[in-house]
């Protein structure tokens, strides 16, 4: 398998095929972290190809090739951003709906709740740090923020889950 950098070299040197390995490579991780953000299957599927689309215009101005996950992360964030800036929508679910979840995935909606309970940068390290699987100092490059920064809001969101949420037979129950 060809290494992160060589890939990119050739995809900036317009080789298709490079480029598209490349995001087969994040395409996991570039979802994960944008279904966090987003509360929409169809706004998910919108920002990951508005975020291959302006990686592939753009793969020419990434610096440092070694950093492409943190490069194509950062695209994909700023759409999320801008998406969720642009909208500001709130999510209706109905009965059936959470009767699905619940039968498949109750766990994973009920974490969801708990991270949209953090406030937008303690959220973004959470999932910068445990989804994307960036170092504190990649998320510190990654925000323009200092390390201690970053690992302070890491500390205290998981302090705010654990004190707003408790563990039972491995889900979370929310107590108010």
């Amino acid at each position: 398998m060809e290494s992160i950098k060589s890939l990119v070299r050739k995809a900036k040197k317009g080789d298709g095929e490079a480029f598209v390995s490349l995001v087969k490579q994040y395409e996991n991780v570039l979802y994960r972290t944008a279904s966090k953000l987003l509360n929409n299957e169809q706004d998910v599927a919108d920002v990951m190809q508005d975020t291959i689309i302006s990686a592939y215009e753009k793969i020419h101005t990434l610096k440092k090739d070694e950093y492409f996950n943190t490069w194509i992360c950062k695209i994909l964030i700023n759409k999320c951003n801008s998406l969720l800036n642009k909208s500001k929508k709130l999510v209706v679910m109905d009965e059936q709906l959470l009767m699905e979840k619940k039968n498949d995935g109750f766990q994973k909606l009920e974490l969801e709740d708990a991270l949209n309970s953090l406030n937008e940068a303690y959220r973004l390290a959470l999932i910068l740090y445990y989804i994307v699987g960036l170092n504190i100092k990649e998320i510190s490059e990654f925000l323009k923020e200092p390390e201690g920064t970053i690992k302070s809001r890491l500390s205290r969101a998981k302090t705010l889950l654990r004190d707003n949420y408790y563990q039972y037979e491995g889900g979370f129950v929310y107590e108010k």
